[in-house]
């Protein structure tokens, strides 16, 4: 087997009755990086049965397993995709064309349901609302800030990620577009998940979630005021 392109990184806690299926529909060319964050199942032992390299991030968060699966990966292009079987990875060569060919930075897959049980109502409420404030903030005419996504590995780096729980994500999209990067939207499939959410599927998870995001958005907000002030000071 050659290198591969891509990296797949996979924050994992609990997953062992999804990741059969998960692991088994990655293209050619695409290589698992399954970051175990603490699970008591045998998540660990069927990644590397299905052939994923596994780390360890005890370190709970989805930042804390997405950036130690950014740390551990080798191959110029990553991209990020749950592993609860609610995204299919044969999706992903959608978004990571457009890296490859170098016509994006940043490819994020909006999310399109295949039926009403995959995404609760709570929790598309909560991305609209999100998403009208990532178009505020960034200009960039983005509907959902969901967890497929490809960038360049070198490139995600060198922002120098700080989050370490939901905003993560977010984090990415903001210091990618202050950097100059292409963003793209792309749709792909959004199914109902194997198992309970750990974020979006509870009422308290989607909380979190939006008090780490609404702390970004507002450092953002921060930024471009100072920005502006000194831009108009240097007059």
């Amino acid at each position: 087997m050659g290198t591969p392109q891509v990296d797949v990184i996979f924050p994992c806690l609990n997953e062992e009755q999804a990741l059969p299926w998960v692991l088994s529909r990655l293209p050619a060319g695409f290589h698992a990086i399954v970051v175990d964050n603490g699970s008591t199942d045998r998540s660990a032992e069927v990644a590397r049965l299905h052939g994923a390299t596994v780390i360890s991030e005890p370190r709970r968060g989805f930042g804390s397993a997405a950036h130690a699966g950014l740390l551990a990966a080798t191959a110029p292009v990553v991209t990020f995709c749950d592993a609860d079987s609610s995204m299919d990875p044969a999706d992903l060569p959608l978004l990571t064309a457009r890296i490859l060919d170098d016509t994006s930075d940043l490819v994020l897959g909006r999310r399109r349901p295949t039926n009403a049980r995959a995404w609760p109502v709570h929790a598309r409420i909560a991305n609209a609302a999100l998403a009208v404030l990532m178009r505020r903030a960034t200009g960039v005419p983005l509907h959902d800030l969901g967890p497929m996504r490809a960038a360049r590995r070198d490139a995600m780096l060198a922002l120098d990620l700080k989050d370490r729980r939901s905003g993560y994500p977010l984090e990415t999209l903001l210091r990618g577009v202050a950097a100059g990067w292409r963003v793209l939207e792309i749709d792909v499939t959004y199914s109902p998940r194997v198992g309970k959410s750990k974020v979006t599927g509870t009422a308290r998870g989607t909380i979190t979630a939006v008090r780490d995001m609404s702390r970004l958005l507002a450092a953002e907000r921060a930024r471009q005021r100072t920005a502006g002030y000194e831009a108009r000071s240097s007059r």
